[in-house]
């Protein structure tokens, strides 16, 4: 969760390069609720400059998302356009749709803790090594279960992923996408990093017609410890 109390979601809308998230979501409901963006940077913490600029890079996308009102008997102020609306309307559809589809996808694949790191383990695993929450009680030897929700899964293609000490995601494989689904605006994608059962993913529409993933293409999956279960084995 991030400094204004959003959830770290995978919900993202692209357009021309630029990416509209849950960031972007809270600094439009802002200006709806406290009618300026200066009273909206203010509610929120953020700088007011930080905030104009990044409306301004928004609307060079996205089309006009803010209308500014001049001073007068009503004071001025700010007020969202019916694209903004649209757009933040989009975003709720497709966070719906997200959670429908994470709930119902989880990647499952076994291992053996090799290292204890406090509530962390290092579990090996076939495409290799893997740090993950583990209960308390389980030592090293025991074998576990690996799971992964489909929404902490990022997908990249092998020349934009940034290099493995670039990232907070310890977790990192290569991979080759094995199946594509598409929904209105949310995707799945499998990827088969050598074991049993692919690894799953959600992406946008959006991000996977700009990646152009179809079966056969080449990915760097990662996916942060914190997202990550071990379940003994029974």
């Amino acid at each position: 969760m991030d400094s204004d109390g959003i959830p770290d979601a995978a919900v993202r809308i692209e357009s021309d390069g630029v990416v509209f998230d849950a960031r972007d979501v809270a600094l439009l409901r802002a200006v709806d609720e406290h009618g300026s963006l200066n009273a909206a940077a203010k509610a929120l913490e953020r700088s007011f400059a930080h905030a104009q600029r990044r409306v301004v890079e928004l609307e060079e996308a996205f089309g006009s998302l803010v209308e500014r009102r001049r001073g007068g008997a009503g004071g001025g102020g700010s007020e969202l356009t019916d694209r903004a609306r649209e757009l933040l309307a989009r975003f709720d559809r497709l966070g719906a749709e997200f959670t429908g589809v994470a709930d119902a996808t989880l990647s499952v694949f076994p291992g053996t803790v090799v290292e204890l790191h406090g509530e962390l383990a290092t579990v090996e695993t076939v495409p290799g090594t893997v740090l993950t929450l583990v209960p308390t009680d389980v030592g090293v030897d025991r074998e576990v279960e690996v799971s992964v929700r489909a929404d902490a899964v990022t997908v990249e293609l092998p020349e934009e992923a940034p290099a493995p000490d670039a990232t907070s995601a310890r977790n990192r494989f290569e991979g080759r996408v094995s199946e594509v689904v598409t929904g209105e605006a949310v995707g799945r994608v499998a990827v088969d990093v050598g074991t049993e059962t692919p690894l799953w993913a959600i992406l946008t529409t959006d991000s996977l017609d700009r990646m152009a993933l179809g079966v056969g293409a080449d990915v760097v999956v990662s996916f942060k410890a914190t997202a990550t279960r071990a379940i003994p084995q029974s």
